[in-house]
């Protein structure tokens, strides 16, 4: 059983490390950028959403953690931003670590996190999938997501 759970101050550097690292990646990945440009870009975009870290009301960053010999540990992240004007929230980031993917957390904290919506009025969550990442792509269509739509680009040759 897993419990998802606003993040604490102490906790968001680790999580701003993780997530540059992580998204830079993809950045680098998706669009060819060389990987201290994405980094930057991350960066940027961590900041652009984050301007007073944890204080920001606008995104609400979740810790996902399990009870492990009798501790709670943090296994993921949960980074979320409800659009009161239409009743969605809108998912930025989900992780779960790679020693604690295949054991149904990311399910559980799918659930919990529709629990929570649900008791605040909101009715439809969104988000994006990386075309890389079909195991992501799974998970979600598994637990009811559908595709509404493709994310494209293309290079320019000059």
């Amino acid at each position: 059983m897993i419990n998802l759970r606003k993040m604490r101050v102490e906790e968001y550097p680790a999580y701003c490390d993780y997530f540059i690292a992580d998204y830079s990646q993809e950045i680098a990945q998706n669009y060819g950028h060389s990987i201290e440009i994405a980094t930057d870009l991350a960066h940027q975009d961590l900041i652009r959403h984050f301007p007073n870290g944890l204080e920001t009301n606008e995104h609400d960053l979740m810790c996902i953690e399990i009870d492990s010999a009798n501790s709670l540990k943090v296994i993921g992240y949960l980074w979320h931003s409800i659009k009161s004007s239409d009743a969605s929230t809108f998912i930025y980031d989900f992780y779960i670590a790679d020693e604690y993917r295949g054991n149904g957390y990311g399910k559980q904290a799918i659930s919990q996190l529709e629990k929570l919506l649900v008791s605040a009025d909101i009715n439809q969550i969104k988000l994006r999938v990386a075309y890389q990442n079909q195991r992501a792509l799974a998970l979600y269509q598994e637990i009811g997501f559908t595709i509404s739509g493709y994310n494209m680009s293309k290079k320019l040759v000059r």
